[in-house]
């Protein structure tokens, strides 16, 4: 009975210590690391949580822009990071396509993170040359089947999300056409413009200025419903794709081991970021679509189906890291 009230006295005192680390916290600068450059689709969101958090906390949340490897190079800054919650991480689905397609990590994707919470979705479009190019996603398939081995399809580089989405495509269609990676999504739209590639599915914020100033045309999305912004292009399912989703996730991730009452803390002040409309009318604006409050174990179970999910893309399309 001793041992059994000592032990009960002992998970009460962590549970307090634990309680009072959340109480006190933060009580000096939060680094947010994005493992890419400043003013990409991952940069915007984490500046405005940023801004929210260092507003309600009365401390300083910074952004610190990490590039290089696809991510790794941030991601693993984050992951060898005390976790005490003052280094946190606002990252994208390359973090788990980086798993899938490579032998090793410098650290396991699926133990080196504490999930917080889902941020946004940020949708692909399928955009052709308007000159060029079909007018239809069943016209593109019925081009690439009537000429295989012919047409090609851009990315912004090998294991990015625009690939996975083109393969995600070829595969489910059983298309022959040609991959061609680009040093990221500028160049890729540029010569989509010109049309020197057949197609590619390019991100909603890259894409939305061209798709409206009619440099490309937008076939279809590939989130779940209509993109607000471009509410005449189908979704992938409308086009006669079903069940075709491949929008990048936008999520917030601390060190393992970092205390979950200030997981949880984040995670309830990030969601009540997302209420506001004028943050949501912010994340749309910029090619966006804003998650609802996540709960950290809710974004742990999605990371673990994301993770499969691609990894099995990988495996069929034989996609691997060069």
């Amino acid at each position: 009975m001793k041992l059994k009230h000592l032990f009960a006295g002992i998970a009460a005192a962590c549970l307090l210590i634990t309680n009072c680390l959340a109480a006190g916290y933060p009580d000096k600068l939060v680094k947010i690391i994005v493992p890419w450059p400043a003013g990409g689709l991952v940069d915007m969101p984490a500046r405005l949580i940023a801004a929210r958090l260092s507003q309600k906390y009365g401390q300083s949340f910074i952004v610190e822009n990490k590039p290089g490897a696809g991510g790794i190079i941030g991601a693993q800054e984050v992951a060898r990071a005390a976790p005490d919650g003052y280094t946190l991480m606002v990252t994208t689905s390359s973090l788990n396509m980086n798993a899938a397609i490579r032998k090793t990590m410098p650290f396991d994707v699926d133990k080196a993170f504490e999930p917080v919470t889902l941020v946004a979705f940020a949708p692909s479009i399928l955009v052709v040359n308007p000159v060029k190019g079909p007018k239809s996603v069943s016209a593109l398939i019925a081009l690439a089947k009537s000429k295989p081995g012919k047409l090609t399809y851009g990315s912004a580089g090998i294991g990015t999300p625009a690939q996975f989405a083109a393969e995600l495509f070829k595969t489910r269609e059983g298309l022959d056409i040609v991959h061609v990676p680009y040093k990221g999504a500028p160049p890729a739209m540029m010569d989509q413009i010109a049309g020197r590639i057949d197609f590619h599915f390019a991100n909603a914020a890259v894409a939305l200025p061209q798709i409206k100033s009619g440099k490309v045309l937008g076939l279809a999305v590939t989130s779940p419903k209509r993109f607000a912004p471009l509410p005449d292009i189908p979704t992938m399912a409308e086009a006669g794709i079903p069940d075709f989703n491949a929008d990048q996730w936008v999520g917030m991730l601390a060190p393992q081991g970092t205390p979950k009452a200030i997981v949880d803390e984040l995670s309830a002040e990030i969601g009540k970021m997302l209420d506001d409309e004028g943050v949501r009318a912010t994340l749309t604006k910029n090619g966006m679509v804003p998650a609802a409050a996540t709960s950290p174990a809710d974004f742990s179970a999605y990371l673990k189906k994301d993770l499969a999910r691609w990894t099995h893309v990988a495996k069929v399309a034989h996609i691997e890291a060069q």
